[in-house]
């Protein structure tokens, strides 16, 4: 009789052990959960200027690199920059500029020290027709021209101050956006006469807008800076992501968007 109650108590806790097993916590690496295939999530802020090529280059790392995610946010460089500085979860940063990299970097935020990988400058976006017979930089600033341009703290908008104080041009936007693609989108919607965006942004519209180049914008060009963050989850995965970014395909991708070299 003792032996059939010790063999039922013996039955009793095995069982119980393995229900424990089977809640046991997930692995923190990468959130992936005990006995799953590994899943784990790499998530990039890169600046809006970047989406083509970074979307291209997300695909091609989620296909080199089986199980993996690439989660991308897009935004202007100097909102991303105070979202991470806020305590949003990211493992990469590519800025549009060094100026809001440092203030990440500034922050002790950064792991390493940032790369540049591209560079970028301006130009003017029309719509197809040119209503305002743009043909200048000073042309923005014609009387009855409705011009956008992005705000001073993002990138874009500080290389066109750049240019206005060097070409001694005063510009007077309708509209001071947070982000180039929303200069772009304002041209492409018909309600700007111009707006001042990257060779690149107009590279992506296509024949929705008309490109009015402008010598004077040799004057401010931006390089761009990636960088790992400390607070980010999977280091190795980062630093994954940011090789992949520098090396060959990443380059070329960048290359093919109308980017120049750092």
């Amino acid at each position: 009789m003792r032996a059939v109650r010790r063999a039922a108590a013996l039955l009793a806790a095995g069982t119980l052990t393995a229900a424990l097993a089977a809640c046991g916590p997930a692995s923190g690496d990468g959130g992936a959960a005990s006995g799953d295939s590994g899943a784990k999530t790499v998530t990039v802020f890169a600046a809006a200027s970047l989406k083509a090529p970074f979307t291209a280059l997300a695909k091609q790392f989620e296909a080199t690199h089986p199980g993996t995610t690439v989660t991308l946010s897009f935004a202007g460089s100097s909102d991303l920059a105070t979202q991470i500085s806020q305590g949003a979860p990211a493992d990469v940063f590519a800025s549009a500029d060094a100026k809001n990299m440092a203030k990440v970097s500034d922050a002790s935020l950064v792991e390493g020290s940032p790369r540049d990988f591209a560079s970028n400058v301006l130009t003017i976006a029309v719509p197809p027709g040119n209503p305002a017979a743009i043909t200048s930089f000073a042309d923005l600033a014609r009387p009855g021209v409705k011009t956008v341009v992005c705000a001073a703290q993002v990138p874009c908008g500080a290389a066109a101050k750049t240019v206005e104080k060097e070409t001694g041009t005063t510009l007077k936007p309708v509209s001071e956006e947070s982000s180039v693609t929303d200069v772009l989108g304002k041209v492409i919607s018909g309600e700007a006469d111009a707006g001042l965006v990257y060779v690149t942004d107009v590279k992506t519209a296509g024949s929705k807008v008309k490109e009015i180049p402008f010598a004077e914008s040799a004057k401010a060009v931006n390089t761009y800076p990636v960088a790992a963050l400390r607070t980010g989850r999977n280091k190795d995965l980062a630093a994954a992501f940011i090789a992949a970014v520098t090396g060959p395909e990443g380059r070329q991708l960048l290359l093919d968007a109308g980017f120049g070299t750092p």
